[in-house]
């Protein structure tokens, strides 16, 4: 069997830990407030910050918070009361922009996740989530702060914050582990 250096993992988890020491969590905690005050949650990411998204909209959903994904044909449209909750990592893409236009203009609270809280997205936001890590905007040359590649830190980032935020909601909206399970598909 072959061994593999474990320094570039312990790199790469020393680089999150890093993120999360220098997270917000009073914001962290605002967004989880808006999320279950929200008449109904639509989530979107672009590439694979949209992986991670649709991930956290899976839990969400198993804790029977309303909610859905943008783009899949069952998403209803959203308004006042409704939360539209998006990460953008490097403070802006075309898509997100446009999406964020139509939700406001709809009445629906945006909540904007993002690595640059300087970008275009955030600055359209009611409730901006700074994750500060790196992400394909600061990627190269002297900007470049992690081992991955490209925005791989800010998604894995995703992946905890929203486990963590999970936890968190589970304990505010009171949900047990057997509900949670109970909500799981049996369709595998």
């Amino acid at each position: 069997m072959t061994r593999v250096d474990p320094s570039p993992y312990h790199a790469a988890l020393e680089e999150l830990g890093t993120v999360f020491s220098r997270l917000d969590d009073e914001k962290v905690d605002e967004l989880i407030e808006a999320i279950a005050k929200a008449k109904s949650t639509v989530v979107f990411g672009g590439g694979r910050e949209r992986l991670q998204i649709m991930g956290f909209a899976m839990r969400l959903y198993h804790m029977g918070v309303p909610v859905a994904v943008e783009g899949d044909m069952t998403t209803p449209p959203v308004g006042p009361g409704d939360l539209f909750l998006l990460t953008v990592g490097p403070g802006e893409i075309s898509t997100a922009l446009a999406l964020i236009g139509v939700a406001r203009s709809a009445g629906a609270t945006v909540a904007v996740i993002t690595a640059q809280p300087g970008g275009k997205a955030p600055a359209m936001a009611d409730l901006v989530l700074h994750l500060p890590a790196q992400t394909m905007a600061d990627d190269q040359g002297e900007a470049r702060s992690s081992i991955l590649p490209m925005g791989s830190l800010y998604e894995g980032a995703l992946f905890v914050l929203f486990e963590v935020m999970i936890l968190k909601l589970r304990e505010r909206l009171q949900t047990t582990p057997e509900a949670m399970r109970a909500r799981h598909t049996n369709l595998e």
